[in-house]
C-alpha cells in the first residue's frame, strides 16, 4: 500500500507564544485522515505546509515514494508542481466569476475541459453554474469550492474545516458530498475538524494535535473513548438532560437532530453532566454510554 509519509518542523508564533511543530504522520492512499485539536495548535499550519504555502524549517513529505519536501536533499516543490486540492474555510471563490468560470479558472494549461461539466453533474451544479458566488447559499459556495478542488485531479484533498460556517442539517448533507467525493475519484483527504461527530462519521484515522505535538492516533472510535467499545451500533451525541427516576437515571442524547432517552444507573453516569460528548452503542442487545474524552 503506497503511504504518505509526512514529518515536519517549524517555529510557530502563535496567541500563546511561540510554538513548536513537530509531527510526524504516515498515511495510507486513500484513506480520509483528521487533523483533530484545539485552536492554535498548528493544525492549518500542517496543511499550508502540505500544499507548498508555508516553508517549514526542516522535515520531509514524501507522496507515492517522490519527494515533495527534502529539507536533507534541499529538494521544495512550489505548490503547483504538487497535486493538491485545497477547499480553505471562506471558500475563496472568484467573485466577479460564474461557478462555470471558476472550476474552468483551475483547470491546468492542455488539461481536458470535460472534467468540468463532469463535476457540475456529479456535485449537482448544474442550475447554479451561471450564477456569481454572491447570489449562492454557504453550503452552495462549499459545494462550488469542493469542485474546484477536484479540477486538477489532485493527489491528496485538503480540507480546513470546510463545514465550520453551516448548520447541523447543511453540515450533514456537505459531510456525505465530501465522503462521495472521496470515494468516486480515490482520493487522499486531510480534513481539519472540530466536530466530534463528524469526525467519527468520516474518518479512517485520526491525529490529536496537542501544542504542536501528536500525542494521539488511530481509529476515531478508539481515540475518543477511554475505553474501546464493540457493539452493534454507535453514535455521537451531546448530553441535553439527565433526570432521576426512583432509582434509575434518564440520560437524554443529541444525536444530529433527534434526540434519545437512555436509562442508566447512577454508576454509569457518576462522570457525566449536560454538555458532555458521549458514544451511545450496543452491548448485549442494551444502549450503553461512553463519555469522550
Amino acid at each position: 500500500m503506497a503511504t504518505i509519509k509526512i514529518n515536519l518542523q517549524k517555529k510557530l508564533n502563535a496567541a500563546s507564544g511561540m510554538l513548536h511543530l513537530d509531527v510526524d504522520m504516515n498515511i495510507e492512499k486513500g484513506q480520509l485522515v483528521t487533523i483533530y485539536g484545539e485552536s492554535g495548535a498548528g493544525k492549518t499550519s500542517i496543511l499550508r505546509m502540505l500544499a507548498g504555502l508555508m516553508e517549514a524549517d526542516s522535515g520531509q513529505i514524501l507522496v507515492n515514494e517522490k519527494h515533495w519536501l527534502s529539507s536533507q536533499e534541499r529538494i521544495c516543490l512550489k505548490p503547483q508542481e504538487r497535486r493538491i486540492g485545497f477547499v480553505f474555510q471562506d471558500y475563496a471563490l472568484f467573485p466577479n466569476m460564474t461557478v462555470k468560470e471558476n472550476l474552468k479558472f483551475a483547470l491546468e494549461k492542455g488539461q481536458d475541459k470535460s472534467i468540468v461539466e463532469e463535476l457540475i453533474e456529479f456535485m449537482e451544479l448544474g442550475d447554479l453554474q451561471n450564477r456569481h458566488p454572491e447570489k449562492l447559499s454557504g453550503g452552495q459556495k462549499q459545494r462550488v469550492a469542493l469542485a474546484r478542488a477536484l479540477v486538477r485531479k489532485p493527489e491528496i484533498l485538503l480540507l480546513d474545516e470546510p463545514l465550520s460556517a453551516l448548520d447541523a442539517k447543511m453540515r450533514s448533507k456537505l459531510q456525505d458530498y465530501i465522503l462521495k467525493v472521496h470515494r468516486k475519484y480515490h482520493l487522499t483527504t486531510l480534513l481539519i475538524s472540530h466536530e466530534v461527530g463528524e469526525v467519527i462519521k468520516m474518518a479512517d484515522k485520526i491525529f490529536i494535535l496537542e501544542d504542536g505535538k501528536i500525542s494521539k492516533h488511530g481509529k476515531p472510535i478508539d481515540v475518543f473513548s477511554s475505553k474501546q467499545i464493540s457493539g452493534k451500533f454507535q453514535f455521537s451525541g451531546e448530553i441535553v438532560q439527565i433526570e432521576k427516576e426512583e432509582i434509575i437515571f434518564i440520560v437524554t442524547v443529541l444525536i444530529g437532530a433527534n434526540f434519545v432517552k437512555i436509562v442508566a444507573e447512577e454508576n454509569e453516569i457518576s462522570n457525566m453532566k449536560v454538555g458532555d460528548k458521549v458514544i451511545v452503542a450496543s452491548k448485549a442487545f442494551n444502549p450503553i454510554l461512553r463519555k469522550i474524552n
